[in-house]
């Protein structure tokens, strides 16, 4: 049986599709095709129920992906082996959401790309969850960080931490509002302070108050600026009230830039997940990177 045709068949079954495994193999969707009809007309059973969005295996093709892909994965781990004496040859591609990207996770990797000739190469895009995702699947990325677990086979993912939500002003405002009150009253008390957020939809603000108040807010977004860095900026500044990270705001609160309006007895939190391809930790540096986030991730929960 060809390898080449077991390798397109082990790629379609985890990516449920035969448009997303033409992606990562570099390969056309006809070509795919092509190659899986072949391949069942070698077994002589249909590996794939095609479907009007992706394919689901049949009870044969679930069976041939068991047997075939740690053999698959193997190989690939073998061919890899072969790098580790040349590390200008190992690029890792790291991707996520820009914050905690740029916080947490990049200056823990970098300790790894000098070491001695056994580091790797480095380089990280930013984007929102879905978008980090669809690149890991698309095979533009080697590990992505993701607040969404992602589904299927084609990804595996692991909960990396969790971080909490603190809701912050100036200390003016905390000053005109008063914490007793809010603590008295509820969020009715800040309908009238303004809010620094993320996008017009008050992502984080709407998260804390349906959480912590179980209501929707109805404060108005003032400034609206696509970063959690420049928010905390903006809410340093006076502009308003802000939902932020704790791990992002900690400086921020400790010299008294901003002062937590609340604190409630059970906090909103958000999982990261670090996510793979499923298979790609065979591959040294990538399963190097996902151990020693990992480890890290430990002192930042």
């Amino acid at each position: 049986m060809d390898l080449a045709l077991l390798r397109t068949f082990v790629t379609v079954h985890r990516a449920g599709s035969f448009t997303r495994a033409a992606a990562l193999l570099g390969l056309s969707q006809p070509a795919v095709t092509s190659q899986i009809r072949t391949l069942e007309r070698q077994v002589g059973r249909p590996l794939f129920l095609r479907q009007a969005r992706g394919v689901t295996p049949t009870t044969i093709g679930d069976e041939l992906a068991h047997k075939a892909a740690p053999h698959l994965d193997a190989l690939v781990k073998i061919a890899e082996s072969g790098l580790e004496e040349d590390s200008s040859l190992r690029t890792l591609h790291l991707a996520g959401p820009p914050e905690f990207t740029a916080e947490r996770a990049l200056p823990a990797l970098t300790e790894l790309t000098g070491e001695d000739g056994q580091g790797f190469a480095l380089r990280a895009s930013f984007g929102t969850a879905d978008e980090v995702l669809e690149g890991l699947a698309a095979g533009h990325h080697d590990l992505a960080i993701s607040t969404v677990r992602p589904r299927g086979a084609l990804l595996s993912a692991t909960a990396l931490c969790d971080e909490e939500h603190v809701l912050v002003a100036a200390p003016q405002w905390a000053g005109r509002i008063g914490t007793g009150t809010l603590r008295r009253s509820g969020p009715a008390v800040l309908e009238r302070v303004p809010v620094v957020e993320v996008h017009e939809s008050l992502p984080f603000v709407a998260r804390y108050w349906a959480s912590v108040f179980d209501s929707r807010p109805v404060c108005p977004g003032t400034v609206i600026v696509p970063d959690l860095r420049a928010v905390l900026a903006c809410a340093t500044a006076g502009a308003g009230l802000a939902v932020l990270p704790r791990y992002l705001c900690a400086g921020a609160l400790e010299r008294g830039e901003v002062v937590a309006l609340h604190e409630p007895a059970v906090p909103p939190l958000r999982t990261y997940f670090l996510a793979v391809r499923t298979g790609t930790l065979a591959m040294p540096h990538i399963a190097r990177a996902h151990g020693w986030l990992e480890r890290a991730a430990s002192d930042w929960c």
